[in-house]
């Protein structure tokens, strides 16, 4: 094992920072062999098997063309959850584990109703279920891969949740109403901002999650506050995950459907969610 992590600080150095390096060891030999970091010391001395170094230097090859590490080994964590993630599922990221804490220490003990407007890998939806148990979740997307990918994850996770697909441009209403909560992290890059986004990124995750139109950014935040408007509770909650240019943009867009509006600053003082109150 010892040499295995040598020999993978080798191959990527140059590709990577060493402590980006350090983070792969620590999750592929945790995925591999279930090690924590304490059991990769106490078992530094045992041999892999030749399968095994074949993996392990498969992963590294794909490493090598910035191919995100969760898609190579089809895994991630969120919330303290394990997800199946792979090409056409946004990868969860940090900035939106903060969004669902958010939620859930709002409403941790009450009996809500929430609805999560594309849902990508579920990961919302199923830490939501998971952390507000007396909650009504359901969840939507227009992907077909999403959606697959969304029931494979409520299933790994134990969480009873309603999954539909639904196109938020679409002018068909949602098929449900009564919704305490809403919550989505809608496309929010502009094309613009291409230039400075990672090689990882670009290439491999789904653009149709990722981008609006320059001339058009707060377009799905404008369409999902029209179509919901009329399917939440008296006293409806939204949050939304946003992005950091467009934080009074967005409020006040919520403010003309009759919202009161909060924008939260995230763990590296970004502007990065706003939430409404009917």
């Amino acid at each position: 094992m010892k040499s295995t992590k040598d020999f993978i600080f080798s191959e990527l150095t140059g590709f990577y920072e060493r402590s980006e390096i350090d983070s792969f060891i620590r999750l592929v030999f945790k995925t591999l062999f279930g090690y924590s970091r304490k059991e990769m010391i106490l078992f530094a001395d045992r041999r892999l098997s030749s399968g095994e170094r074949e993996k392990i230097s498969g992963i590294v090859e794909r490493l090598k063309k910035y191919e995100p590490i969760q898609y190579i080994l089809g895994t991630t964590e969120f919330y303290g959850l394990k997800f199946h993630v792979e090409p056409g599922v946004l990868i969860p990221r940090f900035e939106t584990e903060e969004l669902v804490d958010t939620i859930i220490k709002q409403n941790k003990n009450k009996k809500v109703k929430l609805l999560d407007l594309g849902c990508g890998s579920g990961c919302i939806a199923i830490a939501l279920k998971k952390f507000i148990q007396e909650s009504d979740v359901w969840c939507c997307d227009i992907s077909d891969t999403a959606l697959k990918i969304t029931r494979e994850n409520a299933m790994l996770n134990g969480a009873e949740i309603h999954i539909v697909k639904y196109d938020i441009l679409s002018r068909d209403l949602f098929p449900e109403t009564g919704f305490d909560i809403v919550v989505s992290n809608p496309p929010y890059v502009t094309i613009k901002e291409r230039s400075v986004m990672q090689k990882n990124v670009l290439d491999y995750e789904p653009e149709v999650a990722l981008f609006v139109p320059d001339e058009d950014p707060l377009l799905f935040y404008r369409e999902i506050v029209n179509k919901t408007r009329g399917i939440m509770a008296d006293s409806g909650q939204l949050f939304f995950e946003i992005n950091e240019a467009y934080g009074d943009e967005v409020s006040a867009l919520i403010e003309k459907y009759g919202f009161y509006t909060t924008i939260i600053k995230d763990i590296n003082g970004k502007d990065r969610f706003v939430t409404g109150t009917l």
